[in-house]
């Protein structure tokens, strides 16, 4: 726990991952390894937390999100960020092939990844994510002023 006795975000993922008590768990957790292996510098967040999901999304991010991991009924489901601008040489990416941003890999219960290959695809997300360079804020715009009657 954190000094304000609010769980990490490390300690969110373990609770979600505990939670899922079935073959989606191990999945999510070798899953979340293999980033960790991949990317010494990435940093897990937990985002989108809300009463009809208290443990949130996992979020792995090092110069932005790489990938979020979510669980669905039958599936582990990594979505990359900015996937659509990354090479996948081993063809990983499996759900959200027509979007202009998103790329995903759904992994089934009997489903088999390369290691190496998401490995690799880890990296070139976070190799992007710095290669952009940090956000410039946006600039402010004044505020409209209200009409005053002609």
């Amino acid at each position: 726990m954190s000094k304000d006795d609010s769980p990490s975000p490390a300690e969110l993922i373990d609770a979600r991952i505990a939670a899922l008590g079935d073959w989606r768990g191990p999945t999510l957790s070798r899953l979340r390894e293999l980033i960790r292996e991949a990317d010494g510098e990435v940093v897990e967040q937990v985002k989108w937390r809300k009463a009809s999901n208290p443990l949130g999304v996992p979020v792995w991010e090092d110069g932005g999100i790489i990938c979020t991991g979510e669980t669905y009924k039958d599936k582990v489901k990594l979505t990359f960020a900015r996937g659509a601008a990354l090479d996948d040489p081993a063809g990983l990416f499996n759900s959200g092939l027509d979007g202009n941003l998103r790329r995903a890999i759904d992994i089934g219960q009997h489903d088999a990844l390369d290691a190496d290959a998401f490995k690799t695809l880890v990296q070139a997300a976070a190799a992007l994510n710095k290669s952009k360079g940090p956000k410039e804020p946006a600039p402010i715009r004044p505020r409209a002023r209200p009409c005053r009657g002609a």
